[in-house]
């Protein structure tokens, strides 16, 4: 029979002088073997193992044995014994140990069977070893009794503090949240035995975060303990939480975590702006969308809590200026709607009105939400450039126009207050050809060159208006000027017209049909007439017919022609339009008389060369080329002779020898140089003679001042239609030197209430003037009045 022995190997635990005693535990049973209790023979061993095969109620059952664990002493822990009740005392059974840890953390001595632990034992590293033990003859090693199992378990002791594995945690709750609101529950794991006794049973409890949470001690659920809590007084909270267990009780093992808890934003405070008046400044010129100014609206909340809407909800500028709300810094931007105008209106007044979008029902009561504000707004003025009324003009005007004409009136006007005075001007990159003129003071446009719609039918100027008195500052306005067609372009024959007429030609035969293009565009259409020129309409030989569709046929009268008789006839067609007043032009068609075959093919059209009788000699042709060419000397010498030879500039009877000077800056010699020019020009142009004295310094001649005016221009009583003419005739002589006194600067027109004040008229007439009316102008001829008018003294002046 086997029996275990009781573990009476007391030892010290911690150093707490506590004994602890360990019992292994078996089931013993009877069994009854034949014979004594001696080694079994090779026959009976077999026989055992048959009877073990036949499942043979075992002579030992092993249950399990306890082992205390992190034991610190020095000699190997005794765990329990094994004993067999074959086991005589005598040290013929020897036991042995196998499984898990047998050798390393568990030996057994084989003679008594103590089982002792050799290694420091952690029962969260392991609970339990499985082992198999067996006894076994010590002469012969055959097995005493069948291998049997068992375990050993490592039993717990507190030695494993309680630990929050997901710790730090952090933590949100809403502010002014309820009593009571959960935030977070926090978990932690003790590594001791739960199922014995309390080692592993914790107790949650709160250390710092008091009295604005709580904890559940047994849950570790963290809720709020305070209400009213408010963001903005205090955000961030530390909160330390501990866990202990055995319960709680002293003398057990704690951990402890941290809990930062934040408290998110609600919208629990309304928006206020920190003004209740703005003043700001925009300048009249400003753009359409500019900005004007800003302002904001405070809100101590965040995020969409804090998000603002800005409107305009009073004053009298709500057409003029806008709102809008910059999503990044919530703040209400004025911007322009409308142009300014300082002279129009210089202030206005808005009310704007802040707001939170994003409502809480809960919190309505803290409201309202919203908050107004006024904002001045003072326009201030700026120099603005002229503005021109309308702000585009289209003239019609006829191709024929006269040079000088005024065809449109352009006005601008200074919108600023002072109304400072414009002076007008044209672009010139707009009329690189200078066709147009425009007054500098009145702003009428006028032709400066023919116009011609054959070469350009539209003109796109731009007039320029400048202040006065700040030249910077330029309005423009685009003009379209349409030039009408007039009936100003002979017709002519579209190509040149060669025809050929066949020797054996009958009368009435079609030879040629013509056509004819004429650069005027009538708006009625294009209608030709043709016709034989006076001299050729009674023509023996040909005929025209008019088709009536701007074409017209030549016909053969007659039959019989020869070509050595005559071989190209020259026949003068007469074309006119339709055009007021009806333009014509002759032009010519040439027929050559051609020998033709039966069907009337074109054979030869070149007549015979007549033989001469009498044929020139080499000697002959020989001095004709030389006489030829010393008449070709001759003439080429004349012409370099008299080339050579130095005429006076001005055939004049009185010759001045300062008149043959001529320099380009030359502003003409005064009042005393009397014969470079007709002085009676700058007198008055209307008095000029048509024939001057005549120079011979360039090609063509130069002539009288007046002479390519008309007389319609030189009477009209814009001075400008005048110069503008001269300045064009100037222009197209392209020989003339640049002879500055040639342009008439005296001629102030008939609508001068002074007429003309240059003291040169006074020689040519003997009447006594009166100039006391030069008292009544004003201090400006005040000398003049000295100079020229009546005084009290009845001396002479000189």
């Amino acid at each position: 029979m086997w029996t275990s022995g009781r573990m009476s190997n007391a030892k010290n635990l911690f150093g707490l002088g506590v004994s602890l005693y360990f019992w292994g535990l078996m089931d013993l049973t009877t069994t009854v073997l034949s014979g004594s209790a001696r080694p079994l023979t090779e026959g009976q061993e077999d026989n055992l193992s048959d009877k073990l095969h036949q499942r043979m109620k075992r002579s030992w059952v092993w249950n399990q044995f306890f082992v205390l664990e992190e034991y610190t002493g020095t000699d190997p822990l005794y765990v329990g014994k094994l004993h067999s009740d074959m086991d005589r005392g005598d040290g013929s059974i020897k036991y042995i140990l196998s499984g898990e840890g047998a050798g390393i953390v568990f030996t057994i001595d084989d003679t008594t069977g103590d089982i002792h632990a050799i290694q420091r034992l952690d029962r969260e590293e392991r609970s339990q070893y499985t082992l198999r033990a067996q006894a076994l003859d010590r002469r012969t090693g055959r097995p005493m009794e069948p291998e049997s199992e068992f375990i050993i378990k490592i039993q717990d002791i507190n030695d494993n503090e309680p630990k929050f594995l997901d710790g730090p945690y952090v933590a949100s709750v809403p502010e002014m949240s309820p009593v009571g609101t959960s935030v977070i529950q926090v978990t932690a794991t003790d590594a001791d035995d739960p199922t014995y006794g309390n080692s592993a049973r914790v107790v949650y409890s709160i250390l710092q975060g008091q009295p604005y949470f709580s904890v559940d001690s047994r849950t570790g659920l963290i809720r709020t303990a305070l209400m009213n809590m408010d963001r903005e007084a205090k955000e961030y909270y530390e909160v330390i939480i501990q866990a202990k267990d055995m319960g709680g009780q002293l003398g057990g093992l704690a951990g402890t975590t941290t809990v930062n808890i934040t408290l998110s934003d609600v919208n629990d405070n309304p928006p206020r702006f920190p003004q209740k008046h703005y003043q700001m400044s925009v300048l009249e010129s400003a753009p359409v969308s500019s900005t004007v100014g800003r302002v904001v609206a405070k809100d101590l909340d965040e995020g969409i809590n804090a998000e603002m809407k800005y409107s305009l909800v009073d004053g009298d500028g709500l057409d003029v200026f806008d709102i809008n709300t910059d999503p990044n810094y919530q703040v209400g931007i004025i911007t322009v709607r409308k142009p300014l105008s300082f002279e129009s209106k210089k202030s206005y007044t808005l009310k704007v009105e802040g707001a939170n979008p994003h409502l809480e029902m809960r919190f309505l009561n803290l409201g309202p939400f919203r908050d107004t504000t006024t904002v001045h707004i003072s326009v201030e003025d700026v120099d603005e450039p002229p503005v021109f009324e309308p702000s585009i003009y289209f003239v019609e005007v006829p191709e024929d126009v006269e040079i000088g004409t005024t065809i449109q009136i352009i006005s601008a006007k200074d919108p600023d207050v002072t109304n400072n005075s414009i002076r007008y001007s044209i672009d010139r990159s707009s009329d690189p050809g200078r066709f147009f003129y425009v007054d500098i003071i009145s702003g009428a446009l006028m032709t400066a060159r023919p116009l011609d719609r054959e070469d350009i039918s539209w003109h796109n100027i731009t007039v320029l208006a400048m202040e006065l008195n700040n030249p910077s500052q330029v309005g423009s306005v685009s003009v379209t000027v349409k030039v009408l067609d007039v009936n100003d372009n002979a017709p002519e024959l579209a190509r040149f017209y060669e025809a050929f007429v066949c020797e054996n030609a009958k009368a009435g035969q079609l030879i040629q049909t013509v056509s004819a293009i004429d650069r005027d565009d009538p708006q009625e259409g294009q209608h030709f007439y043709y016709s034989l020129a006076p001299e050729a309409a009674n023509n023996p030989n040909f005929t025209l017919r008019d088709n009536q569709d701007n074409t017209a046929w030549i016909l053969t009268r007659r039959s019989g022609f020869r070509q050595h008789e005559q071989s190209t006839f020259f026949l003068p067609i007469l074309i006119s339009d339709n055009g007021r007043p009806v333009l014509s032009s002759t032009g010519t068609l040439t027929v050559h008389v051609c020998s033709c075959d039966e069907e009337g093919m074109v054979m030869s059209c070149n007549a015979e060369a007549y033989v001469l009788p009498v044929s020139l000699s080499r000697g002959a042709l020989i001095a004709i080329l030389a006489c030829i060419f010393v008449l070709l000397v001759l003439v080429l010498l004349i012409l370099s002779m008299r080339r050579q030879r130095k005429q006076p500039y001005i055939i004049d009877e009185e010759e001045n020898i300062h008149e043959n000077i001529v320099r380009y800056d030359d502003e003409g010699g005064g009042e005393e140089d009397t014969e470079a020019f007709d002085i009676a020009a700058m007198w008055n142009p209307r008095e000029a003679q048509l024939v001057v004295k005549n120079r011979q310094d360039m090609l063509p001649e130069i002539e009288s001042l007046s002479r390519y005016v008309p007389q319609a221009c030189v009477m009209d009583n814009n001075v400008h239609n005048y110069m503008l003419a001269k300045l064009y005739e100037a222009d197209m002589d392209l020989w003339a030197p640049p002879f500055d006194s040639l342009q008439t600067y005296m001629f102030e027109g008939n609508g001068s209430v002074a007429e003309s004040l240059s003291s040169l008229q006074s020689v040519t007439t003997d009447s006594d003037q009166s100039y006391d009316y030069l008292t009544d102008w004003g201090p400006r001829f005040k000398k003049l009045a000295e100079m020229y008018g009546a005084t009290d003294s009845s001396g002479a002046l000189w």
